[in-house]
């Protein structure tokens, strides 16, 4: 069975088991979904579906996306996201809400992370920072060496050194679902997810259970 959503993220929050202990929950606004296209193997070379969702204007969405939504009479959907699936179960036109999803589910979900401008290596990678002794009095927070001089004579693709931290795509694998709402579209998974308060999430069936 195909299990997928796309939502926004509400916030973070705590709920409490039977036993009293509490868990720290993200909630997320989950749904309902339209299925406005699905990929066949035959047709299209893989299996996948597309989902729309958040309703918005007409005049809000180009003239093509709007042909592409009315070949199944759906309304006009702000974010249409592709799910690779090998499980086509559902059909163009069906509504999938967030009662897929069931309390013990494990989740994958999808968001842009924070962006955090300009930073240095050590907060962007780690960095350990140079030697705090010695005489040394501004190399503190510095990457250090780049690599070799003469041979290769430059820096290699990939270095990690200063510059843009955040704002990309980031996955946290295997959340625990710890609250399912049907009636308010609400999901609640335990731990954090990517991403800042009302930032687009996509919500998978976890791949490594």
């Amino acid at each position: 069975m195909f299990k997928g959503l796309i939502g926004k993220k509400i916030g973070m929050t705590q709920i409490f088991d039977e036993s009293g202990a509490a868990i720290p929950v993200t909630i997320i606004e989950a749904g309902p979904c339209y299925v406005t296209q699905v990929r066949a193997p035959e047709s299209d070379g893989y299996s996948a579906v597309q989902l729309g969702f958040e309703e918005v204007k007409p005049k809000r969405l180009t003239g093509g996306t709007l042909g592409h939504l009315k070949r199944n009479n759906l309304p006009p959907l702000r974010f249409l996201r592709e799910f690779r699936a090998k499980d086509l179960s559902v059909g163009e036109g069906d509504t999938v809400k967030v009662d897929q999803f069931v309390v013990g589910d494990h989740v994958d979900v999808t968001g842009t992370s924070k962006g955090r401008g300009f930073a240095g290596a050590v907060k962007r990678f780690g960095f350990r920072g140079g030697p705090k002794t010695h005489g040394q009095s501004d190399r503190l927070r510095a990457p250090g060496s780049h690599g070799s001089g003469t041979t290769p004579g430059r820096v290699w693709k990939g270095v990690k050194a200063p510059g843009h931290y955040g704002n990309t795509r980031v996955t946290a694998q295997n959340l625990e679902v710890a609250l399912v709402d049907p009636e308010r579209n609400l999901l609640g998974v335990r731990g954090a997810v990517p991403g800042s308060r009302g930032g687009l999430v996509l919500i998978n069936e976890a791949r490594k259970q």
